[in-house]
């Protein structure tokens, strides 16, 4: 699927991940809709990218406040590209230092965003895409975004690793769900990523986790998930796969 001129929308869009792979669609000469959180600064990024992107408000929980910034998305001559990086962590644990239960509240929190969200950008996501007709034999694709704590989880991440688990689990039903409907659906599992949040810690942790990853030894940069959400777009034979965006690291416990 020829990026050009193809309108693709981006949760998470204001910034990270979100942000880097706007820039990359941008430059292939898309439109971009970015979506994110009404206190993001949204608007600003969205201007600073020029006329080729827009900026849509919306809570990714909120199926209704979702599907609004789709149509935002839609309307810039029908959405054809969605890619899902919004979503977010909030640590826990089992039993907490006192031997009792975990919060719940902390558990579904995690759970509604990261997964619910995400069924919520496939399904109202697929809805607008499957109204299109075929370019070159597809209508469209979706890229969902987990996280190699899908696979190994440390300690203080059981809300985290069972969502991101669940969206790998969700990636190959929902590429044979909407096959009919000629839309490919695609996730990436990205390692340890210099992001915002990881930008916050200091030096001396950011350089021990960089130097955890066996090749290349550093943080990954969002312009490389970027780089992949795009080409994952562009390649129509591409669908049902997870793909770890790692450098090779396998997580330790803790």
């Amino acid at each position: 699927m020829e990026l050009k001129g193809l309108s693709v929308a981006i949760t998470g869009g204001a910034s990270g991940l979100g942000l880097a792979t706007a820039k990359r669609v941008v430059d292939a000469g898309g439109l971009v809709t970015l979506i994110d959180l009404p206190s993001s600064d949204g608007q600003s990024v969205a201007d600073g990218l020029g006329s080729a992107a827009s900026f849509a408000a919306a809570d990714i929980t909120d199926a209704e406040q979702f599907a609004a910034a789709l149509d935002v998305a839609d309307e810039r001559g029908g959405l054809r590209g969605l890619v899902h990086c919004a979503g977010a962590g909030r640590r826990m644990r089992i039993l907490d230092k006192e031997g009792k239960a975990g919060s719940a509240e902390d558990f579904e929190f995690v759970i509604k965003l990261n997964l619910v969200g995400s069924f919520h950008a496939l399904s109202l996501g697929a809805e607008r895409i499957a109204r299109l007709e075929p370019i070159d034999g597809e209508r469209g694709a979706i890229v969902m975004t987990a996280s190699v704590a899908a696979f190994e989880g440390q300690i203080g991440q059981i809300n985290y690793s069972a969502s991101k688990a669940g969206i790998v689990g969700m990636t190959l039903v929902a590429a044979r769900d909407l096959a009919s409907k000629l839309i490919r659906v695609n996730t990436i599992a990205p390692g340890t990523m210099d992001t915002p949040l990881l930008a916050r810690l200091r030096d001396d942790v950011r350089e021990s986790l960089a130097a955890s990853i066996p090749n290349p030894s550093r943080l990954g940069r969002p312009e490389e998930f970027g780089q992949l959400a795009a080409n994952i777009l562009e390649n129509a034979y591409l669908n049902g796969e997870t793909i770890r965006l790692d450098g090779a690291i396998r997580m330790a416990p803790r």
